[in-house]
């Protein structure tokens, strides 16, 4: 009888050393992947940008459509992108993937980088010869006296700021006479130009009593 009791005792005591190992393993993994856990570095903070959804031309008013939406670290975003650019009217042709930024839009901004100039909106009276202008050339604007025919320079080295769509009326150098008598000269293509601030008076003048034209 004490035989087996012996026997019995020392199976019990196996029995608890194992599940004592395996409780001390537990254990230490546990803690191991808990100190490793709380070793890792947290992930990068970051921020959502909206960018162009597709290649848009100038004059796009954006839309949702027009957007998607990226995440990029905090020292990826651009100086002024705007955070609400729904219903901004582009400026310049942006690229797919592009933050819109305050110079890509018609506004305050689109001097940037242009301390110098002032942003003057002009009427090209001809609107295939306002669709071979790019942002960023730089023109002569010269002005023709309907009257008189006579053709002035108004001013040079004009840079063409933005090329806003055309609206209702726009796109046509046509004129159209309306059942009240009054004939409609908004056709061509509306144009921003910056200029020095000397020159803002000549040009709205000249676009209001001529017809602007431009040269390379």
């Amino acid at each position: 009888m004490l035989p087996r009791l012996g026997s019995l005792l020392r199976r019990v005591r196996r029995r608890v050393l194992a599940h004592r190992r395996l409780l001390a393993f537990l254990l230490t993994a546990t803690a191991v992947a808990v100190g490793l856990g709380a070793a890792r570095p947290a992930p990068p903070a970051t921020l959502t940008m909206a960018v162009a959804a597709r290649d848009l031309p100038a004059g796009t008013v954006l839309t949702r459509d027009d957007l998607t939406s990226v995440e990029v670290s905090p020292g990826g975003v651009p100086d002024e992108v705007l955070a609400h650019p729904l219903g901004a009217m582009l400026a310049a042709p942006v690229r797919r993937g592009e933050p819109v930024t305050d110079v890509r839009v018609v506004g305050p901004g689109i001097t940037t980088g242009h301390p110098e100039l002032t942003a003057v909106p002009v009427r090209l009276p001809d609107a295939d010869m306002a669709a071979l202008l790019h942002t960023g050339d730089r023109i002569d604007l010269y002005a023709t006296d309907p009257a008189s025919g006579r053709t002035t320079l108004v001013t040079t080295d004009a840079l063409v700021l933005g090329l806003p769509a055309s609206g209702a009326g726009e796109g046509s150098s046509s004129t159209n006479t309306g059942d009240n008598g009054v004939t409609n000269l908004l056709g061509g293509r509306l144009v921003i130009v910056g200029v020095a601030a000397s020159s803002v008076e000549p040009v709205t003048s000249a676009g209001v009593g001529g017809f602007l034209t431009f040269a390379y």
